[in-house]
């Protein structure tokens, strides 16, 4: 089969790599009919995170089951099915709580050793743990496709930091970050309740998917200009809740400091900048609340999937670019350079 590959920085190729068999009992293979490239992909891609040579990936994906172990019983070949973004078995005591991230048997797509979401198929671990099972004829609905899929990943992300922001009906929210993360935890504000949403972007064309996806304010500024945008439109005060999607120093900073006291942050963006801005004596002092981390999206897909299949939210507006496999690479570019917001790969 064929599959998306990285060699290095800025190196992305589809290269023929083994089709995937059922290794052990509660495997089930899948062969994927959409995918897509996260904006996490590009750390690796721009040689912030470290890959190695001919390393698959990608992890996000839905798909139709080709086969599966002899212990899988909640699936079987011909079921449609949308793949959070990390495998877990659903048995542990971390599953039972939600929170498949920290399964001791779980890991991430794309990882060494493991398939990546961005090639024909994929050895799914832990079927019966992981997967979530898809209506059939939604298999073939093209318009409904990019809203499934956005929930491997980023829909589900950005319900994470709307729910660890502690959004609630009537609360003013602000978000941090104009990438499809950011713009679906402006979804997740308004499905939540918000009455208000801040956010905070500099690209008209994602800030009107912002204002679409329920946006009332866009804060165009950056840094402490930023920060007294938001005051200005609060009345002085900040934001109940803050949405973090970014991930660098000076957003987390900047998020920190337009919480109102009181307010909470939910961060979701992946770190990467010596201590991410985090101040602890600002925090303490206006008893600001932090928290997030990794999204559990296996267990938000059920309750994000009912509102997909009625309507209800359209999370697949993100997508504003869709290739083949052969269009990856360039798929990679144009995320990289900011001329696509996020890339679908249809099959």
């Amino acid at each position: 089969m064929r599959a998306t590959v990285i060699h290095g920085p800025n190196d992305i190729r589809i290269e023929e790599v083994p089709d995937p068999q059922i290794q052990q009992p509660t495997d089930a293979v899948v062969r994927v009919v959409n995918a897509c490239i996260c904006g996490s992909d590009l750390w690796a891609y721009r040689g912030v995170a470290a890959r190695e040579a001919g390393q698959r990936i990608g992890h996000e994906f839905l798909g139709t089951v080709e086969s599966v172990g002899s212990a899988v019983t909640d699936f079987r070949p011909g079921d449609f099915v949308v793949a959070p973004f990390v495998w877990s078995d659903g048995t542990c005591e971390y599953c039972r709580d939600g929170l498949q991230t920290s399964c001791p048997h779980g890991g991430f797509w794309g990882s060494v050793g493991s398939d990546g979401g961005q090639g024909e198929a994929v050895r799914v671990p832990f079927a019966d743990g992981t997967l979530v099972k898809l209506p059939k004829e939604a298999a073939g609905d093209q318009a409904l496709l990019p809203h499934l899929l956005a929930l491997s990943d980023v829909m589900a992300t950005g319900h994470h930091a709307a729910v660890a922001a502690k959004v609630r009906p009537g609360s003013t929210v602000a978000v941090v970050g104009d990438g499809a993360v950011g713009l679906c935890g402006v979804l997740a504000a308004r499905r939540l309740g918000a009455e208000r949403i801040i956010a905070l972007g500099r690209h008209t064309v994602r800030t009107d998917i912002a204002r679409a996806f329920g946006a009332t304010d866009v804060v165009a500024e950056r840094g402490e200009a930023a920060i007294e945008a938001v005051r200005e439109l609060t009345g002085g005060q900040g934001a109940h809740a803050v949405l973090e999607a970014v991930g660098t120093e000076d957003s987390m900073r900047t998020a920190i400091s337009i919480a109102r006291d009181g307010g909470a942050v939910g961060y979701v963006g992946v770190p990467h900048g010596g201590s991410a801005g985090v101040d602890i004596g600002q925090m303490f002092g206006r008893n600001v609340s932090l928290g997030g981390g990794v999204a559990p999206a296996r267990a938000y897909i059920p309750e994000l999937l009912a509102d997909v299949l009625a309507g209800t939210i359209e999370p697949g507006l993100v997508f504003d670019r869709t290739v083949d496999l052969d269009g990856v690479p360039a798929g990679y570019r144009a995320m990289d350079d900011r001329s696509a917001l996020k890339v679908r790969i249809a099959f």
